[in-house]
């Protein structure tokens, strides 16, 4: 992926990286580090009240059974010490110890693994009505699930502004009893729209977001209404979260340096605590496997306790199998684009239009063409001329010039063009990289300036040669409703599939994840000091929070559907088309992979009206688990919270999972697997099967009918995949299985894969 603005680049790197190995520093003295220690439970814990097992008092005192003898009595920072005991998410603690310390621990009873913390990172005026929530009328969906009245939406992030306007209380009700968490502002400044704000950083005492990522996202979900959002006047309209009633409570886990473990531990197990219904979870990074990906153990507990949880896929496209967050029993949300750009069209001498985009569109620019100049000239690969890096440039060729850079390189686009200003540049035409396509980010630039696409960027390059005075104009068109490309998967969304579980299919669903306008911690207007600060940016960390928010609405709306319930719901019910009433594109403007877009485009509004959904009880992922391939009984209880013992457990192939989409493996040439599916429409009802075949497959199904007589009725049916002779090894295709009735369609997506006998 290439870089998208400066903030958005900061926040959105797909990287972590584990803590200093050495245990001791240049002066002979012990290093101490933070250690993730799952543990188990006493032998005799039968034996122990349910008031004791519960205390605090009773998990700390184990805990610190697991301590160097000297450490318990020592306030030393230099001293081995926990810093944070979990009790929900799993049974253990966070400690500084050295590596010697936890040699020893290792030997004592109840000691299940160790290992060291990794540092993760951070992967509205318009969505809504994208969205088919329309601002203007007090109907439809919006209506019918109460605007998310009553749900709690838990984001772990990088803090929240308190005061901003997305955050106001206005007409909202008080928060439910059940609610237990805390502000760690000062009393006056939660209200009944943030119910709670709570940080988790050694020495950074405050929930306050000192990045601007987490009230983006915070906003995004459930932000309040706010008239005349806007940035630098442009995407002028109201903005509003996805679920407006419902209520906030932010889990700060993130400072410029990044989002530690043990910080994002903590905070899922107070989230948990707390009683949040929702967890919107922006980060990206940690282990592929299951067992050992904190972000995936917390969020299995969190599903255990009926909460659901929404995580980005991670921000390493356009390239397969760069996904983040793959976990079965999460929503992994994928970005894509919505039909509004920020425009600025670049014209060039011979009268060719190429429409980009910029945030920054000044009145007072003369459309009058101006020289153009490309700093490489003939030589294309040197990359410091390229990507307009400062030494690259000299005053005498860029003074008074429109000028050509690409992106890429160590700057971002803000940047180059900062180097042309102060260069005495008149103007800036970025040109995409291959791999972002047609994926246009709106910067705040600091001159004029435009980013077009890659293939708009190659007519661009063969104008510059094709004369020996090229000339290029840029016109601001300010903000344009109704792209037909849109929804298109972004260049950079992450794309299947898995590596962890190729069973199952990721990503499960696309949502709004481009150039999404939501509150902001400052003002980007030099200056400028308001409280009605908003800002663009782009990533999955934008399209999470879009169905964290449809999932508060859903969940406000049928109140017992479980986790696994709304999932279904929302993939089963998924766009497949765009405006054109094309199959969704990829950034190449061909169609979209099922690897890119899962399921497809999130439809709020049909998904509260699914026809059939495909459940999953939390004891059904234990035979998943236990057929994963290479888990040990150890390693699934690091999930599970619980011993197992897989020998007795009936483990299924990850195909079996009762998800609701289809991944096939072709070992074997035959495989079969069942469904269940739970009638929440209709009462009397009836269902007939049509397959779209992968090339290569038979697909049968029986029954070839389901008739159901009452709502929550379930019924089972069995698919048999058959690989067909002339289906050459290697092969990737892709198919649906709908089940039609008189008022519903419910899909479910079907990836075939043939590695051969």
């Amino acid at each position: 992926m290439t870089s998208l603005h400066m903030l958005t680049l900061m926040i959105l790197a797909i990287t972590f990286y584990s803590l200093p190995i050495s245990s001791h520093d240049l002066h002979g003295q012990t290093i101490l580090e933070t250690y993730i220690i799952h543990v188990e439970l006493p032998d005799d814990i039968d034996q122990i009240s349910t008031a004791d097992f519960r205390s605090n008092e009773y998990l700390e005192t184990w805990y610190n059974s697991f301590l160097p003898t000297t450490a318990t009595a020592s306030s030393n920072e230099a001293s081995p010490r926990i810093v944070y005991s979990y009790r929900n998410v799993f049974k253990g603690f966070a400690a500084k110890l050295s590596a010697e310390d936890v040699k020893e621990m290792e030997k004592k009873p109840g000691f299940v693994l160790a290992r060291k913390q990794k540092m993760l990172s951070l992967s509205t005026t318009h969505t809504p009505n994208f969205l088919g929530l329309n601002l203007q009328q007090n109907s439809g969906f919006w209506r019918q699930s109460n605007y998310g009245r009553e749900i709690i939406i838990g984001v772990v992030d990088t803090g929240i502004v308190p005061d901003h306007p997305s955050f106001d209380d206005e007409g909202m009700p008080p928060p439910p009893a059940k609610w237990k968490g805390r502000c760690d502002f000062n009393s006056s400044v939660c209200n009944n729209k943030l119910i709670g704000a709570r940080y988790f950083h050694d020495g950074n005492g405050s929930p306050l977001d000192e990045i601007g990522h987490g009230t983006h996202t915070a906003s995004t979900a459930a932000g309040n209404y706010v008239r005349g959002a806007n940035v630098l006047g442009n995407a002028n309209g109201t903005a509003v979260g996805i679920a407006p009633l419902a209520h906030l409570a932010m889990y700060k886990v993130c400072t410029p340096d990044g989002c530690s473990e043990s910080d994002i531990i903590a905070a899922m197990d107070a989230a948990i605590e707390d009683g949040v219904d929702i967890l919107s979870i922006s980060l990206v990074g940690g282990e592929d496997q299951f067992y050992a990906n904190s972000v995936l153990i917390g969020s299995y507990s969190a599903m255990q306790k009926g909460i659901f949880v929404s995580c980005s896929a991670g921000n390493d496209g356009p390239f397969e199998s760069s996904l983040s967050n793959e976990a079965p029993w999460v929503m992994t949300v994928g970005a894509s684009t919505i039909d509004r750009n920020i425009r600025a069209t670049a014209v060039l001498g011979n009268k060719q239009e190429f429409h980009g985009e910029s945030l920054y569109q000044p009145k007072d620019f003369p459309p009058a063409l101006h020289p153009l100049f490309y700093p490489a000239g003939m030589n294309q690969s040197d990359l410091d001329s390229r990507y307009c890096n400062a030494a690259s440039l000299n005053k005498t060729e860029v003074e008074g010039k429109m000028v050509v850079c690409h992106v890429g390189g160590d700057l971002t686009g803000i940047e180059k063009g900062q180097n042309i200003k102060d260069l005495d540049g008149v103007g800036m035409i970025l040109i995409n990289p291959e791999e972002d396509g047609y994926t246009t980010f709106a910067d705040a630039h600091v001159l004029p300036a435009t980013l077009l696409s890659y293939a708009d960027g190659l007519k661009v390059m063969a104008y510059i040669n094709s004369t020996k005075s090229p000339v290029a104009a840029i016109s601001f068109k300010g903000t344009v409703i109704g792209h037909n490309h849109a929804p298109m998967v972004a260049s950079f969304s992450s794309r299947g599939p898995s590596r962890a579980s190729p069973g199952i299919l990721k990503p499960d669903i696309i949502g709004p994840g481009v150039n999404i306008l939501a509150g902001w911690n400052e003002s980007i207007e030099n200056n400028t000091k308001s409280k009605l600060n908003f800002n663009v940016i782009s990533g999955t960390s934008m399209s999470c929070p879009h169905l964290s928010g449809v999932a508060a609405l859903l969940k406000s709306a049928h109140p017992k559907w479980s986790p696994a319930a709304i999932k279904s719901a929302i993939m089963t019910t998924a766009d497949l088309v765009n405006l054109a009433k094309n199959p969704i594109e990829d950034e190449r403007h061909l169609p979209a992979s099922i690897f890119a877009v899962g399921s497809g485009h999130v439809n709020p509004s049909r998904a509260n009206n699914p026809g059939l959904i495909y459940d999953i009880k939390p004891t059904d992922y234990v035979p998943y688990l236990c057929g994963l391939m290479n888990y040990t009984d150890k390693e699934v209880g690091l999930l599970t919270q619980s011993k197992v013992d897989c020998a007795k457990e009936s483990s299924i192939p990850e195909a079996q999972l009762n998800y609701p989409s289809f991944s096939i493996i072709f070992g074997s040439p035959v495989q079969r697997y069942t469904r269940t599916v739970t009638n929440v429409g209709e009462a009397k009802s009836t269902y007939n099967v049509k397959v779209v075949a992968p090339k290569g497959v038979k697909v049968a199904v029986v029954p070839h009918t389901l008739n159901f007589s009452k709502v929550n009725q379930k019924l089972i049916y069995e698919v048999i995949f058959t690989r067909l002779e002339a289906a050459a090894e290697g092969i990737v295709s892709q198919g649906s299985l709908y089940w039609h009735s008189a008022k519903y369609s419910v899909r479910s997506p079907i990836i075939a894969i043939v590695n051969g006998n």
